[in-house]
């Protein structure tokens, strides 16, 4: 019981939504009085760059206002004591001791249209281009805070913000490394594409209704890949993100995500290899998946608009709903992969329970490797005083994707388009029959070698008509309490036209 919680709480985990990165560029309205702050993580030789647009009513005088800024190098991942010691400079309008990790600069100027800060401070009249007015010296985490001090009130001031690297762009360091990680995981779900379309075309005639399910899992993660790679890439070329993109890669991601948690259920369930069809359990399934989708779409909405900074009491409304939701996805996935596997135990098929332990065994090394992963996150990311060690912190996102992956790539191997896939899918769950055909046929359809050893009863009679062996594989399923009734009538009529068809 212990594993299946642990099982739960991965599920839960794996394939959550992500918030997407930090601009690279900021507009801020600022006026006397009320600093602006933001921080950012930088590599070397990053480049700060500011522009300032001031106007004002009076058209006789020159007016003047004082530009205040500070930058400091934070020790820690949360630099919340940094932003203090940031309001505390610009506020006394003085440097600290500590002037190896800070940059302090103050100076007055003519409220002109246009205002360019840079490194020569001697140069004060509007400039064509803009040119760096700071190069960070080392890879870090920074806090920025600009103020400005006027000799009145009557002003618009406008700032233009901009952090970019030459190599590196407008992406923050820590958000960097994941631009070529969606790209490789958008190829590689290309490749896996490309491989199912070929498989399913060579096995067009015998394709199982669960082969569409993954396909089209495999199809939505392209997708959504494709789309998180597009929105990476468009903030680092440009340093602003599009609200509208962010809300597409999200609700990609939720599409996705739903799919393949109902693929999830339906394997377990049992559909396409000890199922023909689910029934009225289809319905379900869709349902859940609906609500599901709409839940997690709320949720990236709220989260996606949402301040990082902000408490927000509609985006925990949002989260609570679809965390429970989730909890009984994942419980309904340990019911029917216990009833599932319990089915075919007592039935003693060994063909297809070898096929489930496959899957089973996917699962416990998702939930091994899942707990040693968040216990070394707890460790050497959040059990810390002070978090030095960030650069590494990309992986956290990274992980859940690749383990999905891995998950994803199990059930793909089990379930992929072969010879033989609606004959295997349709051999009787019982303990008779011919067991080198079976084995033939598992072999064939699923690559798993299997050797069943069946006792022979000792005054066994042959079966030479068809009728008399559907008719004694009605009694034993209908009279036997211990087994669960798989199919209903419809279904009987169907598995005697297959096992007609096999004759």
């Amino acid at each position: 019981m212990a594993f299946f919680r642990l099982l739960m709480l991965v599920l839960v985990l794996i394939d959550k939504g992500f918030p997407l990165p930090d601009p690279g560029v900021w507009d801020y309205f600022i006026t006397p009085g009320s600093p602006i702050f933001l921080s950012k993580n930088v590599y070397k030789g990053t480049k700060l760059y500011i522009k300032i647009n001031c106007e004002t009513t009076e058209k006789n005088n020159d007016p003047k206002v004082q530009l205040n800024l500070v930058v400091l190098q934070s020790p820690c991942w949360f630099p919340d004591e940094t932003y203090a010691e940031v309001k505390e400079i610009l506020t006394h309008n003085k440097p600290t001791t500590n002037s190896s990790k800070e940059y302090h600069w103050s100076e007055t100027y003519s409220c002109n249209d246009q205002i360019f800060l840079q490194e020569s401070l001697t140069d004060k009249k509007p400039t064509e281009n803009i040119h760096p007015l700071h190069e960070f010296s080392r890879d870090g985490i920074y806090v920025l805070g600009l103020s400005v001090t006027a000799e009145n009130s009557d002003y618009k001031i406008a700032v233009h913000i901009e952090i970019k690297n030459e190599k590196y762009g407008y992406l923050s360091a820590a958000e960097w490394p994941l631009l070529p990680f969606y790209g490789f995981m958008c190829i590689f779900y290309i490749i896996l594409g490309l491989i199912w379309l070929l498989l399913s075309f060579m096995q067009w005639r015998d394709l199982l209704r669960v082969q569409f399910w993954i396909g089209g899992v495999i199809l939505l993660g392209m997708l959504e890949k494709a789309t998180f790679y597009a929105e990476y890439q468009s903030i680092d070329n440009t340093g602003k993100d599009s609200q509208g993109i962010i809300l597409f890669a999200e609700w990609m991601s939720c599409a996705k995500r739903t799919l393949a948690r109902m693929l999830v259920i339906i394997v377990s369930l049992g559909f396409g290899i000890v199922k023909p069809r689910l029934g009225p359990t289809l319905h379900r399934v869709v349902g859940v998946g609906i609500l599901y989708f709409f839940l997690a779409a709320w949720e990236g909405y709220m989260r996606n608009t949402t301040g990082k900074s902000e408490n927000n009491k509609e985006l925990l409304i949002a989260t609570v709903p679809l965390a429970v939701l989730d909890s009984a996805i994942c419980w309904w996935i340990f019911s029917a992969l216990v009833n599932t596997t319990r089915t075919l135990r007592l039935r003693r098929n060994e063909a297809k329970l070898s096929l489930y332990r496959h899957f089973t065994n996917t699962l416990i090394f998702s939930v091994v490797a899942s707990v040693i992963f968040m216990l070394y996150c707890i460790k050497v990311h959040y059990y810390v005083t002070c978090l030095t060690v960030w650069k590494d912190i990309w992986i956290e996102e990274a992980f859940w994707h690749i383990l999905f992956s891995c998950i994803l790539l199990v059930i793909i191997i089990l379930w992929r388009p072969t010879n033989n896939n609606q004959r295997y899918a349709f051999v009787p769950l019982l303990d008779t029959g011919d067991d080198e055909e079976e084995d033939h046929l598992v072999n064939d359809a699923y690559g798993v070698k299997v050797r069943v050893h069946h006792p022979k009863p000792k005054n066994s009679s042959p079966r030479n008509s068809i009728d008399d062996d559907i008719r004694w594989l009605e009694e034993n399923v209908k009279n036997d309490p211990a087994l669960p009734i798989l199919d209903s009538d419809e279904e009987l009529v169907n598995t005697r036209f297959e096992v007609s068809k096999m004759q």
